[in-house]
């Protein structure tokens, strides 16, 4: 027996497949970001170690920034996972 593909389920299909791709895409942008927060951190240590305050505080603020964006990016994928 054949089965035949809707418009409503090709539709449904191509959704599925975009949804999918935005899931993959914010999972990377997370991985990404709290990757360069971690360096960032790791830099504002090593600063602070050798007594430059200022590089130590740019860092963090750059740390955190990334933390927010991969954060956010959790967040979408969080819903994607949840629909």
């Amino acid at each position: 027996m054949k089965t035949f593909e809707t418009s409503s389920n090709k539709d449904h299909a191509v959704k599925n497949s975009v949804d999918h791709q935005k899931g993959i895409d914010h999972h990377k942008k997370a991985a990404s970001h709290f990757e360069a927060a971690a360096k960032s951190h790791l830099d504002a240590a090593k600063h602070h170690e050798s007594g430059n305050q200022e590089k130590a505080a740019k860092s963090t603020l750059e740390a955190q920034n990334h933390s927010a964006v991969a954060h956010e990016a959790q967040k979408e994928v969080v819903k994607n996972h949840k629909a």
